[in-house]
């Protein structure tokens, strides 16, 4: 973690096909079917509800390329309609308040109530305006500098040398570590069917990012899950550079610690800390899943580590992480939340563990209203402070810890015996 390296911009905008992005963000039926238009306004009884299961395949704002059924295909045009009203309201805004009013500093929070002592009243109004304005969504073409700006990446990588990247990337140049050699085996497993990603240049440019952090902490490492989390960010911010310091911040900064250490402690931390919220948050769900024997972090473990990134669709996922920089970890806890309540009637009818896994998978794959999903995870499951997951983590922090002990002291005494 010390800061002995330096900085490189490493453009990957054009090997990603950038004209093909912003003619997306331009015009978002671009890469719908041809069909899809006949299909929607069919009125017949026989052909709508043919259309509601006919498969359809399209590119989606970030080159991922999404199978769904019509129903889908016309959620996405209006998703696609409200990122671009949701888009005049930010240029109504800079025009208004300037084109940096959000990279003021951010305001400290206590108890989630918002202290305005000694606070100037502008700063207060862009700090309320811009929380609501990040859970309604920030336009595509404003995620990298909206991102570096309230996650505090563009802090963390002033205070460097400006060569730090470059130096990075230098010195670890040649150079195998078990981490290199599991991020050279997880590569071309990183969204494999995405046409940048899959790639010579997409592929180099994801490995010099992870391997970077590899040696930025080498306590961490790498853990798989981190290359699925690194390749969106690259997605979005368009440079190397800046993908590395949103990963940087995340794992230092955003997330709890030891989360993709060796141990994962910090993931088990979370997933008992979910469990105790499950129970409280939704009853019903939690005694109904326990009575039939279904551990939960089958499911949402994955989605922690992930960050959702294999789950949702990626202007979903794009969503709930566009909270998750502004807000904390604890977006995670509300967005996990969501997706059982959303499903709370049909979870409780089944009986069978298998059926439960099938559940969940169905509705995050096919969650592309963002807006459905954030409106259940802030409006539905209520308030959750970080302060009262801070005191959860503690809590289970003890008991995590003491069951990796006993873990050890058995392979310990396995191996001595052996």
């Amino acid at each position: 973690m010390e800061n002995m390296f330096g900085t490189q911009t490493r453009d990957v905008a054009d090997d990603f096909k950038s004209s093909r992005r912003k003619t997306l963000w331009n015009t978002p039926t671009a890469s719908m079917p041809a069909t899809t238009h006949t299909i929607r306004y069919n009125t017949g009884k026989k052909s709508l509800f043919n259309a509601c299961f006919m498969s359809v395949k399209f590119e989606d704002l970030y080159g991922f390329m999404v199978e769904g059924n019509v129903d889908d295909v016309n959620v996405l045009n209006e998703v696609r309609e409200r990122i671009r009203e949701q888009g005049r309201v930010w240029w109504a805004l800079e025009a208004n308040k300037g084109a940096n009013w959000y990279l003021q500093p951010k305001i400290s929070s206590n108890e989630g109530v918002i202290s305005v002592t000694s606070l100037k009243l502008s700063v207060l109004t862009n700090t309320i305006t811009l929380r609501r304005l990040i859970r309604k969504g920030v336009p595509p073409v404003l995620r990298p500098k909206v991102w570096l700006s309230v996650s505090g990446a563009a802090k963390k990588r002033s205070t460097v040398p400006e060569t730090y990247y470059d130096e990075l990337i230098r010195a670890t140049e040649g150079k195998t570590t078990p981490a290199t050699r599991q991020i050279d085996h997880d590569l071309p497993r990183t969204f494999p069917c995405h046409p940048w990603l899959n790639s010579e240049e997409g592929q180099a440019s994801l490995r010099r990012v992870l391997v970077g952090y590899s040696f930025r902490d080498s306590e961490v490492g790498y853990c798989q899950g981190l290359n699925y989390v690194a390749a969106l960010l690259l997605l979005v911010m368009k440079t190397e550079e800046d993908a590395f310091w949103m990963l940087a911040v995340l794992l230092e900064n955003v997330l709890v610690s030891d989360c993709y250490t060796d141990t994962l402690s910090g993931c088990h931390v979370e997933q008992r800390v979910f469990k105790d919220l499950l129970a409280k948050k939704c009853p019903r769900i939690a005694a109904h899943l326990e009575a039939m024997g279904f551990d939960v972090s089958l499911v949402t473990t994955e989605w922690f580590l992930c960050l959702f990134s294999k789950s949702l669709p990626s202007e979903t996922t794009l969503r709930v992480w566009d909270v998750l920089f502004n807000e904390g970890a604890k977006v995670l806890f509300h967005v996990a939340l969501a997706i059982f309540k959303m499903r709370e009637d049909d979870l409780l009818r089944i009986q069978h563990i298998g059926d439960v896994i099938d559940i969940l998978q169905t509705t995050t794959h096919h969650l592309y209203d963002p807006d459905e999903l954030l409106t259940f995870a802030f409006d539905k499951i209520g308030s959750m402070t970080t302060n009262t997951i801070t005191k959860e983590r503690k809590k289970q922090e003890t008991v995590v810890m003491a069951e990796l002990d006993q873990r050890i002291r058995r392979l310990s005494s396995l191996k001595m015996d052996g």
